[in-house]
């Protein structure tokens, strides 16, 4: 018997990949970022299913944060000296994964953030934290760039949620406008969560902006389009800086969602290895159409869980394993790089959708486009 269990010691020792892969999980899974959040959940549980197909003695260790930075802290703090993970996939917002980023370099973690936009999460000189998505600079020059190629719009106004993820949108998104000649007429921003935006919008139509510039999660979306139709904000283009803008929800609300430009990291129709039928499979699975976020947390999850394993669950090996690797995925090319002032960050191309016949469809790059553009916003009905 004992010869036995020294064998079976030897060769796990030999052969850490046959150990279990602890990977930690950090999502809103309740609370007001919730629908993003079922996204997140749900992409990673297809990797899961993937993973496991392949042989991978993978456990997922989930918190749900609810959104908020201090549950997302103690959450990381849980999963680094209590769960020993080998590393950590998430947080969602861009609030509780600046948070947790501080906690993963101090507890020497690698931390694989699917897709929160600040840009200051890679811009700390962190070494154990990367970034899937493209940061916040990236949804702002994307979609005014559509906008400046479909028009010739010389104003702006700004509507942002007064949170981490609106004001660092919303700021890289000024400074970009000012560099090509577009006149900012107003720049609000709002605690996230309010009932009613009327006044602030009927100021904002009294300024005739060219393009309307909104930063929200899902309910503030469906909310500030439903009361710009009621005002009767009429922009040559309102354009969506991701996260609210692009989820099923937002486009279920057709009377206001229809014709709305945004930014995504990712969808179905790229020519990504394997983007089509990810978002076939997830919509046959949970009868629903997938948004960005789902792809960000598959492909984070499978580029975790394949590192670690190779570096047999050791922390240290796993955070030299995800800056050396390069990827093809779901979610093109992927590579953790150095550039621009950021650390460990995926030089991301940014996509740009419209919603058109109640579905999204890719306007810019031309050639992932599967629609012409409709511009300027046609007059409310």
């Amino acid at each position: 018997m004992r010869k036995h269990l020294l064998a079976l010691g030897a060769i796990l020792a030999l052969s850490p990949c046959l150990l279990a892969q602890k990977i930690g999980v950090i999502n809103s899974m309740s609370g007001p970022e919730a629908p993003i959040g079922e996204n997140i959940t749900n992409g990673i549980k297809l990797a899961e299913e993937d993973l496991k197909k392949k042989g991978f003695n993978l456990q997922l260790v989930w918190e749900d944060d609810t959104g908020k930075p201090q549950i997302s802290m103690s959450a990381m703090e849980k999963l680094a000296t209590r769960d020993n993970v080998a590393g950590v996939v998430g947080p969602y917002t861009s609030a509780c994964s600046n948070a947790v980023a501080r906690l993963a370099e101090k507890y020497r973690v690698p931390l694989l953030i699917p897709a929160a936009a600040k840009e200051e999460i890679t811009r700390q000189g962190f070494k154990h934290v990367f970034r899937m998505n493209a940061p916040a600079d990236k949804y702002a020059s994307s979609v005014i760039d559509a906008a400046l190629s479909l028009g010739k719009p010389r104003s702006i106004a700004f509507i942002y949620e007064n949170t981490d993820f609106g004001t660092s949108t919303s700021k890289t998104a000024k400074d970009y406008v000012a560099k090509k000649g577009i006149q900012v007429v107003a720049d609000v921003a709002y605690p996230k969560g309010s009932a009613d935006y009327r006044s602030t919008l009927a100021q904002i139509k009294s300024k005739n902006p060219d393009l309307v510039f909104m930063v929200s999660y899902v309910a503030d979306a469906i909310l500030l389009m439903r009361q710009s139709r009621e005002v009767g904000l009429q922009p040559q283009a309102f354009l969506g800086a991701g996260a609210g803008f692009t989820t099923a929800e937002f486009a279920n609300e057709r009377a206001v969602s229809e014709n709305v430009i945004s930014c995504t990291q990712w969808t179905e129709d790229v020519n990504w290895p394997g983007a089509k039928e990810f978002g076939k499979r997830y919509k046959a699975r949970f009868g629903k159409e997938p948004s960005y976020h789902a792809a960000c947390a598959y492909a984070s999850m499978v580029i975790m869980a394949e590192t670690a394993r190779a570096a047999g669950g050791d922390r240290a090996k796993t955070r030299d394993g995800l800056k050396a690797g390069k990827w093809n995925g779901v979610m093109g090319e992927v590579q953790f790089a150095d550039y621009d002032g950021f650390n460990n960050q995926n030089n991301h191309q940014m996509l740009v959708e419209q919603i058109i016949g109640g579905n999204y469809q890719t306007i810019l790059p031309a050639r992932f486009a599967t629609k012409k553009a409709v511009y300027p916003f046609p007059k409310w009905k």
